[in-house]
């Protein structure tokens, strides 16, 4: 299951498991919609993927304990501002393609 990670990796922004901002990648990384759009490009800094609205886990218990009670969010924060000139760079021959083509 997704660790639904708090934080977005670059500005740091609360991203709770509620949230309609968080956006990851298929390895999860997470980031807020605005530095996906305005910093990244839609190229994860870290493995050149695209990214997609981050799924919401129920909060309550509709059916077979599938909710954030039983499995809560990550509370691990994972801070690693991205350099926009290093990732200017490294997306540079890829942005232009769509993900699922990269």
């Amino acid at each position: 299951m997704l660790e639904l990670r708090p934080t977005c990796e670059h500005c740091n922004e609360p991203l709770p498991p509620s949230s309609l901002e968080a956006r990851i990648c298929s390895y999860e990384c997470t980031f807020c919609a605005t530095c996906v759009e305005t910093v990244l490009g839609n190229v994860c800094p870290n493995c050149g993927g695209g990214f997609v609205t981050r799924p919401i886990r129920p909060s309550k218990n509709w059916k077979g304990d599938n909710f954030l009670g039983k499995d809560p969010a990550s509370t691990k924060i994972k801070h690693r501002p991205v350099d926009p000139a290093a990732h200017a760079k490294f997306s540079a021959p890829i942005r232009s393609l769509p993900p699922e083509e990269r």
